[in-house]
């Protein structure tokens, strides 16, 4: 039995699954293979590196015949980002963290479903306001960047269904089996966004130490802290800190950011601590559900995977 909802039916997708736009690792062939398999491939455009969109942009285009997207991170980028994007013609822009106002035009114009992620209920009013076609609503549990004062994704998705109908929402954070799938269309939501799960499969742009430090992570080694963006130099807003796997540089700073950020000595620290393989060389983004991400499989693979796994679950709740 085929789990349709207003998400599949509006890209005719053969799974309620979308990639979350991991900035850097959801690549042009991880994006192609998760819309190869039937679900929404979303292509992690991020802050709109040129080089980067140069390069994946096209491998996904070329990549699949099947509806794919590309999401951008509204506070990092210009107009002109979003723009040279839609020359390709994606079925879907996704805008993520910070004001997407200054962008809805142009993919207004293009013809394009607009995905808006939000984080609490002010962004989830907004997103109604300017005609999302699609709202994500992203609990705290979820890996990378969210919100400092969210919501977990269980009580929040709900409440985002009810303010948004009949606009169809992704429920996001903490959902890495097809388990959390079904919990996630039991709630309202039409379709989970998935992130960490995603960066454990061959065709992910990761190191191989970060694929290994998935597997074999635990959720509750987990921590939001916007300690690593700062010792990066990383402008991302204060709003919106990171959750990722256990590091070395949060044991020494946790609780003292102001400090650290104040601090160009110890943020070359950092920097030689990298340089000299000390520290590792990136964050390990991670969200709480790590525990169930055991193994390295194809996406393309995964996105039928996950959608019989919540079949199955919601069979069973129905006790069938």
């Amino acid at each position: 039995m085929a789990l349709t909802t207003a998400f599949t039916e509006l890209f005719s997708l053969q799974h309620p699954i979308a990639l979350a736009p991991m900035g850097g690792s959801a690549g042009g062939a991880l994006a192609a293979a998760v819309s190869n398999g039937g679900g929404l491939g979303l292509l992690g455009g991020g802050n709109g590196d040129p080089d980067w969109l140069a390069r994946e942009l096209p491998m996904l285009a070329e990549g699949t015949d099947k509806p794919w997207g590309v999401g951008f991170q509204s506070w990092a980028i210009d107009v002109a980002t979003v723009e040279r994007a839609l020359e390709l013609r994606p079925a879907a822009v996704m805008l993520s963290f910070g004001d997407p106002r200054p962008f809805t035009g142009p993919v207004r114009r293009a013809g394009v479903a607009l995905i808006l992620q939000v984080t609490d209920l002010e962004e989830a009013r907004e997103a109604v306001d300017l005609g999302a076609d699609i709202i994500v609503a992203q609990g705290t549990e979820g890996g990378g960047h969210g919100a400092r004062r969210g919501r977990s994704t269980l009580p929040f998705v709900p409440v985002v269904v009810d303010l948004a109908a009949p606009v169809p929402v992704l429920a996001a954070g903490g959902i890495a089996d097809g388990r959390g799938l079904a919990a996630a269309l039991a709630l309202g939501a039409a379709g989970a966004l998935i992130g960490t799960r995603f960066q454990a499969t061959t065709e992910a742009l990761v190191d191989p130490a970060i694929t290994k430090a998935i597997i074999e992570g635990r959720g509750g080694d987990t921590e939001r802290s916007t300690v690593l963006d700062i010792a990066r130099g990383s402008p991302w807003p204060a709003k919106y800190p990171g959750r990722t796997l256990g590091h070395p540089f949060l044991d020494q700073w946790r609780g003292r950011e102001a400090e650290l950020a104040a601090d160009p000595g110890a943020q070359r620290a950092y920097q030689d601590g990298v340089a000299s393989g000390e520290l590792p060389p990136y964050p390990v983004w991670a969200g709480e559900a790590v525990d169930l991400i055991t193994d390295l499989p194809s996406a393309f693979d995964l996105v039928g995977d996950l959608a019989a796994q919540a079949q199955e679950a919601l069979d069973r709740a129905r006790g069938r």
